[in-house]
């Protein structure tokens, strides 16, 4: 095992971390901070990581207990693994209620106070939001990086997909991820010459065939009058599978499997137990920790766990970061803390989008664009279920294998959002709950037992199809994310207020979505059992079209990049426009979010950032 600091119990302990000035400091141990962390460590710099959460979970042991607290809790949450922390929270959908206009909700660690309750989470403990993500790693589509000049809507980036091109490669390598490019060059996804990805994909579930059965070659005409035909295809994914011997030149690919054992003990192959989201049971989904860990590895990275950063100390002549504050607490449960500095030549925020601006926030630093906080996006999600004509094998392998692209990209998109749609194999849970609501139903309302009982859910859960249209968000100075003194936690930081809502780009097209799924179940012969309870708190109705939102947990946007110091907050390596040695890291600084998942996005920049944080080390 590599050798990293353990949490700080000792005032020695903060002394010795507050005398040394390490090459690179970094808040967060998400994958974002992972990256930079090991790739800057392997070049011999000395970098610090703090992290929020606790870190003992480099073992079998420690793993494990996440998965058995997931076990016994009774809310199958997105953090339902991870035991509450109270000097570091983590947001919760279970907190999330429907607002009263003007009325702050203040029931969970977010403060609601937008037209929207923002649903949607993130996990602070070591390798972050990567612990409960699904890890669907799509790449963007070209013309994503062009959306006001292709289509009068949102922000054009700082540079172009081919520019982004290279180091997807790289990220594409150090996440593991699981695809075949023929599924993945469509509206003009290029690749280099005889690229492959790491691994083979992922094969599709037996509901996904049953699906392309009688979806593949469907011709559906947009709202824009385009036509299209549909396709089921596979989804790239960091999750272990068959390595492609192809790949490197032919040198191949060895999978990252569980930590705390021998690799070809567990987790090489994803055994498809549909619990991807909130944990894997065997580590075959790739989380930042596996990245943290080769960092370690070096010898050059240490870590202070339980370590809350929460001011950022500015040199006022040169505007340069000198060094950060933090709070080291030892017990998540009690208000007891022990105040530390720490110091760098470079510093990097790679929190999370609210977390990043709420600390630059709390030590004034809301930039001279004044976008600090503001630009939030997520992607609302849509949902539509119903029941296949015959048994589909619902719940058979990882929560998805496929989906339907074709609505990704268009003219439209100069009048409405675009989406994409994930064909879901764990059957109806994300929407009801299921399959402990059948359950319940069948007992409880139609007092099935025994044989007749196994045979209804048989018949039930076997037969569910969930469509989950993952819709596009442009960015907003209005959505942010702001500060109150009002409202802290235990240890007296702050907590995030939301300020949120979906504008009518977002809106049309989550109707249009929901419009298509009609469509889509008469063609394939579905039971359309959807139903939108008007008490939700994301209810909505737009173009005659009755829905409910619910939050993608893609964070974005709140420290946005782009080419002017004017309306932006960091340049195109994501280095603050205000402070030169600051970077502000990960889907914060997106400037759209279009309708692929961030996380491959992101850390294809952190490797951009890498390159600029060399060079800025070498003449600093």
């Amino acid at each position: 095992m590599p050798k990293y600091s353990h949490v700080c119990r000792c005032q020695s302990d903060h002394a010795r971390f507050a005398e040394k000035i390490y090459d690179v400091v970094i808040v967060g141990s998400g994958v974002s901070g992972a990256i930079i962390a090991k790739e800057l460590s392997s070049q011999g710099k000395s970098v610090l990581i703090l992290e929020a959460g606790p870190e003992n979970i480099y073992t079998m042991n420690g793993y494990n207990k996440y998965i058995e607290t997931f076990y016994g809790n009774i809310n199958k949450d997105n953090n339902a693994p991870y035991p509450f922390n109270a000097n570091a929270q983590s947001p919760s959908s279970l907190d999330v209620d429907k607002l009263t206009p003007g009325v702050p909700d203040t029931k969970g660690y977010f403060v609601q106070l937008g037209t929207l309750p923002l649903e949607s989470t993130y996990t602070r403990v070591l390798g972050g939001t990567t612990l409960h993500w699904q890890a669907t790693c799509l790449r963007m589509l070209p013309e994503d990086f062009k959306m006001q000049t292709l289509f009068g809507q949102g922000r054009d980036w700082p540079y172009d997909y081919e520019t982004l091109n290279p180091y997807y490669n790289i990220a594409e390598r150090e996440l593991g991820v699981a695809a075949d490019v023929d599924d993945q060059r469509y509206f003009d996804i290029t690749f280099d010459p005889n690229y492959v990805f790491p691994m083979e994909r992922i094969p599709v579930s037996y509901l996904d065939k049953m699906v392309a059965k009688h979806v593949d070659g469907m011709t559906i005409t947009l709202e824009s009058g385009e036509a299209r035909s549909l396709l089921v295809r596979s989804i790239p994914q960091a999750r272990n599978g068959v390595p492609n011997p192809n790949y490197d030149g032919g040198k191949g690919y060895v999978p990252v499997g569980a930590l705390g054992t021998n690799q070809e003990e567990m987790g090489e192959r994803c055994q498809g137990n549909g619990n991807c989201v909130p944990i894997c049971p065997v580590q075959a989904k790739y989380d930042a920790r596996k990245t943290l860990y080769k960092a370690l590895q070096t010898g050059n990275t240490e870590i202070i766990s339980q370590a809350v950063a929460h001011k950022i100390d500015i040199d006022p002549d040169s505007q340069r970061v000198t060094r950060i504050h933090y709070k080291s607490y030892q017990d998540p449960a009690l208000p007891e803390y022990t105040e530390g500095t720490v110091q760098g030549r470079v510093f990097v925020l790679a929190a999370n989008p609210i977390e990043n601006a709420k600390l630059m926030l709390a030590s004034g630093l809301n930039s001279s664009s004044d976008m600090v906080g503001r630009n939030l996006m997520d992607h609302p999600y849509i949902h539509a279920w119903g029941l296949m004509p015959e048994i589909s094998g619902t719940m058979r392998g990882p929560q998805g294998t496929s989906g339907i692209e074709e609505i990704r990209s268009g003219q439209f998109r100069s009048q409405h959002a675009g989406f994409r749609i994930d064909i879901h194999n764990e059957g109806w849970g994300w929407a009801t709950g299921s399959p402990t609501t059948d359950l319940l139903d069948l007992v409880d309302n139609q007092q099935q037992y025994g044989t007749d009982l196994r045979n209804g859910l048989v018949n039930n859960v076997s037969r569910q199809l969930l469509l989950a249209f993952m819709v596009e968000q442009l960015p907003d100075p209005n959505n942010r994310i702001t500060i109150d003194p009002s409202y802290t936690d235990q240890i007296g930081n702050y907590r995030p207020v939301i300020t949120y809502s979906l504008s009518d780009y977002s809106l049309a097209g989550m109707a249009y979505g929901r419009k298509l799924s009609k469509e889509i179940f008469a063609q394939i012969g579905v039971e359309d059992h959807t139903y939108y309870d008007p008490s939700s708190f994301g209810y909505l109705i737009y173009n005659g079209q009755e829905m409910i939102a619910r939050g993608g947990n893609h964070f974005s946007g709140t420290h946005i990049m782009g080419s002017s110091s004017a309306d932006s907050v960091v340049d195109r390596n994501q280095r603050s426009w205000d402070h030169d040695n600051l970077y502000l890291v990960g889907s914060g600084s997106l400037p759209s979010i279009a309708t692929s998942n961030t996380t491959l996005t992101l850390a294809a920049m952190c490797y951009m950032s890498v390159e600029q944080i060399l060079r800025d080390l070498q003449t600093a």
